[in-house]
């Protein structure tokens, strides 16, 4: 039985992965921020004994040598899965509430397994196509994103605003893992994912839906009549199934070629008046919150779209996409049993 540490385990990503391990027979510890999170994760896994879900209190991922007791175990880990990172844009000082959790925690983790945890073989980092985009060449519909591309973002324009912020801690904090692995030499392997906006049902323990995670909040805004008025434009025009992300994770353990590689993990396209007509279409109860038929906005832009290139992570991860509809469908029952 495989031991791995998976950090940031209350979180949307993590807890679909956390799934996908312990029903593959992985024994798992996963970090959290506090003994309550741990209890909320630990109840909706009552037959799962502490040999296979167990918990590592770290308060802050940006200090030093946060991980360090987190990544000694005994049986010692194998692997680690790396998700803890912020994306959210209630943000007052990005160098402290998003640039430093980024880099620090990412570094951090890796400096912590050299030092303290020599039996880990593999690392698996959670990125972002945030790290992928160029945000300054727009649409772009005359390029394909590949692996191969990097966000030229510098530290001096993440300042500029929130959303520069984010984009830069994903990049620089993805560029630092990949550096560590070229300039340290470390026993381990690394696997870096990069999936652009992330929908799929809530498994994770809110308080509230104000603390959904940042990709689902479309859905939700839509199911609560926020888009009645006017679609919003989209943020961007690429998406991916948490759960077939979640398998990826888990997947890039399991794949001796996925060892070292960088991976764009997106299903496909979608805009946001295509989330209004499968909602009015699959919901009948939710029609009378949906914008009128024939309503402007949320298309997908006049002068054409970037490509992206996802066949490396279905060539080596042997990966199928969910299909749109499956995942908004299940993206609003899961919130609509949250609000009942």
């Amino acid at each position: 039985m495989r031991r791995v540490l998976l950090t940031g385990g209350s979180g949307f990503i993590a807890a679909h992965v956390m799934d996908y391990l312990i029903q593959r027979g992985y024994s798992v510890v996963t970090t959290v921020r506090s003994t309550s999170k741990a209890e909320k994760i630990r109840a909706a896994y009552p037959k799962i004994g502490k040999d296979r879900l167990d918990f590592a209190i770290v308060e802050d991922i940006a200090q030093d040598n946060a991980f360090d007791d987190a990544v000694v175990s005994n049986p010692p880990f194998e692997a680690v899965i790396h998700t803890a990172s912020p994306f959210h844009f209630n943000v007052t000082d990005v160098q402290r509430d998003l640039l430093d959790p980024a880099v620090k925690g990412t570094t951090g983790i890796l400096k912590s397994v050299v030092k303290n945890a020599p039996t880990v073989k593999q690392v698996v980092i959670t990125s972002s196509f945030a790290s992928v985009v160029n945000p300054y060449k727009g649409t772009w519909p005359e390029h394909t994103y590949t692996e191969e591309d990097w966000n030229p973002i510098t530290l001096e324009q993440a300042s500029e605003n929130v959303a520069n912020g984010y984009r830069a801690s994903k990049t620089l904090a993805e560029k630092a893992a990949w550096e560590f692995l070229q300039q340290e030499k470390p026993s381990f392997s690394l696997t870096t994912l990069c999936p652009p906006q992330v929908l799929g049902p809530v498994i994770s323990h809110l308080s509230s839906l104000d603390n959904l995670n940042t990709s689902n909040q479309v859905i939700r805004d839509l199911i609560q009549g926020k888009f009645k008025d006017k679609i919003p434009p989209n943020a961007t025009f690429t998406w991916v199934d948490v759960r077939d992300l979640a398998l990826c994770h888990v997947l890039a353990l399991e794949k001796r070629l996925a060892a070292n590689e960088r991976f764009l993990v997106t299903a496909g396209y979608f805009c946001n008046s295509e989330l209004v007509d499968i909602v009015r279409e699959h919901h009948v109860r939710l029609r009378d919150q949906m914008p009128a038929e024939g309503s402007d906005g949320g298309g997908y832009p006049e002068g054409g779209l970037y490509r992206v290139d996802n066949s490396k992570v279905v060539k080596i991860m042997g990966i199928s996409w969910r299909r749109l509809s499956d995942t908004v469908m299940d993206t609003v029952k899961s919130l609509q049993n949250f609000q009942s």
